[in-house]
């Protein structure tokens, strides 16, 4: 049964700016695996910009309550490339108390902006 759906779209270039500002900015928001390839090299802008747009609509499809960490929620990729969504701690946590227990995910990226969308299952 679908409890909650969370959606969230992010501007590419004004990330990007952020990333550049603030250089620890990606290491508070992702993990180690979410900021680099299967190969070991640095994810793109629009790649980082779309796991960001992720874990917003996670936070949104809980709700958004107070006390989620950013590496709670992680985005990997599976062999094929298909990305997957990992819950843990305040996430799992949050997740819990509505009934949640598996989580789909879309990711996308054209045209200068990222979107992402959730779908929450109990």
């Amino acid at each position: 049964m679908i409890v909650s759906v969370g959606i969230d779209v992010v501007l590419v270039s004004r990330f990007a700016r952020a990333l550049d500002r603030t250089p620890l900015l990606a290491n508070r928001l992702f993990t180690e695996d979410e900021r680099l390839t299967g190969s070991g090299s640095p994810r793109s802008a629009e790649s980082l910009a779309a796991r960001f747009a992720a874990k917003e609509a996670v936070a949104k499809a809980l709700g958004a309550p107070a006390g989620l960490r950013w590496h709670d929620c992680e985005i990997v990729t599976d062999p094929d490339g298909r990305p997957w969504l990992t819950v843990s701690g305040t996430v799992a946590a949050a997740a819990s108390q509505r009934g949640i227990n598996r989580w789909h995910l879309s990711l996308s990226h054209d045209g200068g902006i990222a979107s992402a969308m959730v779908v929450a299952e109990a």
